[in-house]
């Protein structure tokens, strides 16, 4: 992406973060909140972010939690949510690729909904892998290839209408080749997140731990 493009997103990404409500509400994604349970509270990396409900959300189950997104009215939302819930968030603002994390620093990774342009998506897979540490667990969840006719036919389910910028399982598994894959499955799900995630939905989960 070139500068051109980051700013584009940034200014789409602030004016859906800059109103009062919360785009896609306070509570987790659902998957994401049951698959933290699972783990043993360490650091987690929460790229694209955006209102903080992730995040927020992992440092309520006693997570140390690093968040990051384009857009500055993200964190602003994000801070005041975790200020509701009483606990703290580091949150960096900036483009993921030029952010510096330690190597191997992070026991998981939260990567929800967490769509990026095809020239782009599988080299950011590739630079969080290395922010895990092994043994270290990521969590996805993101609208499949099969997603279009959902969002064509209800767009208040949401979802890029790029079909580049969705997955297909096979990408997910070769994006973490070498993980021991835990769960990665296609599926129809039913959205209630906010106002931008309502409706019927092809996903695609993934539960992977990047190996010893």
């Amino acid at each position: 992406m070139n500068q051109s493009d980051i700013n584009e997103y940034r200014q789409v990404w602030d004016n859906r973060y800059g109103n009062e409500e919360y785009a896609y509400g306070k509570q987790p994604n659902a998957f994401f909140a049951a698959q933290l349970e699972k783990l043993s509270a360490g650091r987690i990396l929460m790229p694209a972010d955006g209102e903080g409900r992730n995040g927020v959300y992992a440092a309520t189950k006693g997570w140390d939690v690093t968040a990051c997104d384009l857009s500055a009215a993200g964190k602003t939302k994000a801070l005041e949510l975790a200020g509701e819930c009483g606990v703290n968030i580091d949150y960096v603002v900036g483009d993921l690729m030029d952010l510096n994390f330690p190597e191997g620093h992070f026991d998981a990774i939260g990567l929800i909904y967490a769509h990026f342009p095809a020239d782009v998506k599988s080299k950011l897979h590739h630079k969080l892998i290395t922010l895990l540490q092994p043994g270290g667990i990521v969590l996805f969840e993101a609208f499949s290839k099969n997603h279009i006719p959902f969002v064509t036919a209800n767009p208040k389910v949401g979802g890029p209408k790029n079909i580049d910028m969705l997955f297909s399982a096979e990408e997910v598994a070769a994006d973490f080749a070498g993980f021991d894959t835990i769960l990665l499955t296609e599926e129809v799900v039913m959205l209630e997140e906010g106002a931008y995630h309502v409706g019927e939905g092809s996903v695609i989960r993934f539960v992977g731990r990047k190996p010893l």
